[in-house]
């Protein structure tokens, strides 16, 4: 039967532990407790599960649910953090290898979807796998079947598949990189994770949960925010949701000053608007002024986006919608350095707010 009353919610939350309470996780927002009602009649059956959702909104802990909740909770519960793993060595950790396979495959070694047998699979940021990589999914979650590199026989595994992605998968198939019939098997069932701005009303009560937690965690006595503090966390925009929240908190807990979350918030709010400085005596160039304000604007999107990408362009240039190629030439325009090796200036400047020379 599907689970989808409270008190099952509150069962599996108290003994899973590590997780917070039903009221902190599910908030009071419509689109959390729609979806907790979703997760709900969707953990029981085995159909793969695509959980979307920004970075930072607990697209994990949904995941993990799903497993507890489904007939196969006594088996493993297995995360692939696909952009974690380097792509010549994704392949091996997902299938695994025969011994001499290739050089210094020394042994038999099971891969990730082995170890998840009768279990569940988690493949955090699915779109990161290349097309090669997505050919074998697709065989996986077609037939049941996989062959580890260097064999010459298929392996069948029963195995649930859960994937969460912070892109967009349909823009990713327009643009060539990820295939529509994976996109197809991995999506029976969608799960959006809303972004924390769009849950204003959670922001208090996950900033008890966590003050508690950590309170007790590290032994501090941090008192509760003020009125006035509470009202800045309402009106920031949270680029890195619940778990930016957290370690906001975290970061209150161990110094023990409220100075110390303003001073992080008050000058991003500031520069989220460019706020150039306009000499009122003498004529003003409107278009100019516009066209600076643009400018500036357009260079600290592309920089906060290859921030969130480790730099890699490719990947920033997909995440803009743009070609590689335009970025190229946007990197140079701005002033921004050209790779990974130079960036840290670039972050310096935007941070304090000065311009690239």
């Amino acid at each position: 039967m599907p689970i989808s009353t409270t008190s099952s919610v509150s069962t599996l939350i108290q003994a899973l532990g590590e997780f917070p309470p039903e009221s902190v996780i599910f908030g009071k927002s419509e689109a959390m407790q729609a979806l907790r009602e979703r997760m709900g009649k969707v953990a029981s059956a085995n159909v793969p599960v695509l959980i979307n959702g920004e970075s930072g909104t607990g697209k994990d802990i949904i995941a993990r649910m799903i497993h507890s909740f489904s007939p196969w909770k006594s088996g493993p519960f297995v995360k692939v953090n696909c952009p974690a793993i380097p792509g010549t060595l994704l392949e091996s950790e997902l299938f695994g290898y025969e011994k001499g396979a290739f050089t210094g495959a020394y042994g038999t070694k099971p891969g990730r979807v082995e170890m998840a047998h009768r279990g569940t699979l988690f493949l955090d940021e699915i779109s990161e796998l290349d097309l090669a990589l997505q050919s074998k999914l697709l065989q996986l979650l077609q037939d049941g079947q996989f062959c580890r590199i260097g064999a010459q026989e298929d392996k069948r595994v029963e195995v649930r598949i859960v994937c969460a992605t912070n892109r967009q998968l349909d823009v990713e198939i327009e643009n060539g990189t990820f295939r529509q019939d994976l996109y197809y098997r991995i999506n029976v069932v969608n799960l959006r994770m809303p972004p924390l701005r769009e849950r204003r009303g959670d922001i208090e009560g996950l900033v008890h949960y966590f003050l508690d937690h950590y309170n007790r965690k590290y032994n501090c006595r941090a008192r509760a925010l003020s009125l006035d503090l509470m009202g800045v966390l309402q009106k920031y925009h949270w680029p890195g949701n619940i778990r930016e929240l957290e370690n906001l908190i975290k970061r209150y807990v161990i110094l023990g000053s409220e100075e110390v979350i303003a001073n992080d918030l008050a000058p991003r709010n500031e520069r989220e608007f460019f706020n150039p400085d306009i000499d009122l005596d003498g004529p003003i160039s409107l278009k100019k002024v516009t066209r600076q304000a643009t400018r500036e604007l357009e260079r600290k999107i592309i920089l906060k986006v290859l921030q969130t990408h480790h730099w890699n362009r490719k990947q920033a240039a997909r995440a803009l919608n743009i070609s590689y190629r335009a970025l190229l030439y946007k990197i140079r325009d701005a002033g921004l350095p050209p790779n990974r090796s130079s960036r840290r200036r670039a972050e310096v400047v935007v941070d304090t707010g000065v311009a690239a020379d």
